[in-house]
């Protein structure tokens, strides 16, 4: 089986074609079953984002992979696969390991550097186990993308280079002013309760804003993000929740807007703010970080309007330098997936080894027994010793051959040094599988739950 990732990013399609591509929950999860489903694979992940949609699969057939996991990926995304086919990668293997590693640490982030998708890759690591559609080699390898992650970031000035698409956004709504000398003073209006709706009302509330108004689906969540606001010892802004039906009135007294839900549909249309704009002289700032947008593109021509969205933040850091940390992070991913895979190969050939020191210990064992049958005068201390003698000298034929092969197996190119084993030793086929599924079952259960 072999580490297969199919996905779409803002590198690789416009805007408009993540935009409709965008999965939700019940997409991801209905995406993740039909993987399994599918004949090529036995594992499967998806990296869900507002600027990225990532299948990742163990698979056995790399041209049938591709093929089953692209159809897929447009099934359920709603885009057909002959649109969708010209903006998907493909990384296969130690190119799929360096991808998500390099992902984890912000490297191929629209803004270098965020530490947000550390976040993300949790999330997507925590539905695998849930549907129990990350095995082995996926809860491996997402986890070890978190500590990589992780490590990228305490070890390197990375977070100087990087930053969260909410401050990006807010600066670019900010032009040559400074974010808390432009924030200070403003009315907010903050849509949506999820993770990164909370960030963006945090991070108006650190730059001095006067009033932040929490408007969500779910009123428990905006109340709760209220109460997170306004707790003793914090920013100390006023905040209130609203129902989402609030929104328009709320509106017309904003002086800055931030939308993240997850709406298949528009959450301000254009005509409610052209609707909002009547009769107010001070500029309406509206910062759309959802995918798909929540703010009608509309917005951008009113006259009035500063519309900042995920289409036009891509289009601005494309232009943001980058900072010499990113080479160090590059160089701790190189030496990550070269560490990944001498660990996976080394893994992959234990259950051949385990299997031969079996079959080692059943020969010693018959050996012992029909010497026994010839022997029948030996005492308890005779046996014990001539069996003690025997399994030292198996054990010593077998320590060199088998430290060596899990050696050469953990090298590039090591991957059939387990054939070779099986063949030159006879081995039942049966018994290795055996060893690799209780070895997957054990691991399953070390895993379950871990994020």
């Amino acid at each position: 089986m072999s580490l297969l990732v199919v996905g779409l990013s803002h590198r690789s399609a416009p805007v408009s074609v993540l935009e409709r591509a965008a999965l939700s929950p019940d997409a991801r999860t209905k995406l993740l079953h039909d993987t399994l489903a599918a004949e090529p694979a036995a594992e499967g992940a998806v990296l869900a984002t507002c600027n990225r949609i990532e299948l990742y699969a163990d698979v056995d057939k790399f041209h049938a992979g591709v093929a089953e996991l692209s159809t897929l990926l447009a099934q359920h995304s709603g885009v057909g696969l002959e649109e969708l086919t010209p903006y998907l990668y493909v990384h296969y293997e130690d190119r799929a390991v360096h991808h998500l590693f390099s992902v984890a640490c912000g490297l191929d982030s629209m803004v270098v550097g965020e530490g947000q998708i550390l976040g993300q890759i949790k999330d997507a690591l925590a539905l695998g186990q849930e549907l129990h559609t990350a095995g082995r080699l996926l809860n491996d390898l997402f986890q070890q993308a978190l500590r990589v992650g992780k490590r990228a970031h305490s070890e390197t000035g990375i977070d100087r280079a990087g930053q969260s698409l909410v401050t990006f956004g807010l600066e670019q709504m900010a032009g040559d002013t400074d974010v808390d000398t432009w924030a200070k003073g403003k009315r907010a209006l903050v849509i949506g309760a999820g993770s990164m709706s909370s960030l963006a009302a945090a991070t108006l509330a650190r730059a001095g804003v006067a009033e932040i108004v929490v408007a969500n689906r779910t009123m428990e969540r905006a109340h709760r993000l209220v109460e997170i606001l306004t707790e003793p010892g914090s920013t100390g802004v006023a905040a209130r929740a609203v129902e989402m039906v609030a929104v328009g009135d709320e509106l017309t007294r904003a002086d800055v807007v931030v939308s993240c839900t997850g709406a298949t549909g528009l959450v301000l249309t254009g005509e409610a703010v052209e609707t909002a704009l009547h009769g107010r002289t001070a500029p309406l700032h509206l910062l759309d970080l959802a995918m798909p947008r929540d703010i009608d593109a509309a917005a951008h021509r009113m006259p009035g309007v500063r519309l900042v969205d995920i289409e036009s933040l891509a289009e601005a850091s494309a232009d943001a330098p980058m900072a010499a940390d990113v080479d160090q992070v590059r160089t701790i991913v190189a030496d990550e997936v070269a560490a990944f895979g001498a660990a996976q190969r080394a893994a992959h050939i234990t259950p051949t080894v385990v299997a031969l020191r079996a079959m080692a210990a059943d020969v010693v064992a018959g050996e012992v027994a029909r010497l026994e049958g010839r022997l029948p005068g030996l005492d308890d201390k005779q046996r014990a010793e001539i069996t003690q003698t025997v399994r030292r000298v198996v054990d010593k034929l077998l320590h060199a051959p088998t430290v060596r092969v899990k050696q050469l197996a953990s090298e590039p190119g090591g991957a059939g040094y387990a054939d070779a084993l099986r063949t030159l030793f006879d081995l039942d086929p049966g018994t290795v599988a055996s060893v690799s599924r209780a070895d997957l079952n054990d691991g399953d259960v070390k895993n379950r739950g871990r994020v």
